[in-house]
């Protein structure tokens, strides 16, 4: 349905990461941002929305980390097809390959914000205002 609030489910561990996410999903209109501090939060978030259209997730949490998080998405399959943005710290290559063959549909450095808007405005179809 085009014109739909969007929904993202911000899954991070930090506060400020939050808060640039906000800023950047600011830009997008008829966007709902709810919010996680880990994993385990974000299943409980996605229990009871039903649904989002973009997951935006770090990977080092504590209570239940990205990678598990994604693990227990690939099991649901009203989730399964939810696009995932990692937004990580972690630079090395075996972490960026597992969260992608873990079903991430990109996978962003946190020291690169600008990459992000891109990302998110590709993920949702749409263009920011």
């Amino acid at each position: 349905m085009e014109g739909a609030q969007k929904k993202v489910l911000i899954v991070d561990d930090s506060e400020f990461v939050h808060r640039i996410c906000r800023v950047t999903l600011a830009k997008f209109k008829d966007c709902a941002v709810l919010d996680a501090m880990n994993g385990f939060e974000g299943i409980e978030v996605l229990s009871r929305e039903g649904a989002v259209d973009l997951i935006l997730l770090d990977l080092n949490m504590q209570v239940m980390n990205g990678f598990e998080f994604m693990e227990k998405l690939k099991g649901i399959s009203r989730w399964r097809k939810i696009p995932i943005i990692v937004i990580s710290s972690e630079k090395k290559d075996e972490d960026k390959d597992k969260a992608l063959k873990l079903g991430a549909w990109a996978y962003v450095e946190k020291a690169k914000p600008e990459a992000l808007q891109g990302l998110i405005e590709h993920a949702l179809g749409g263009k920011s205002h």
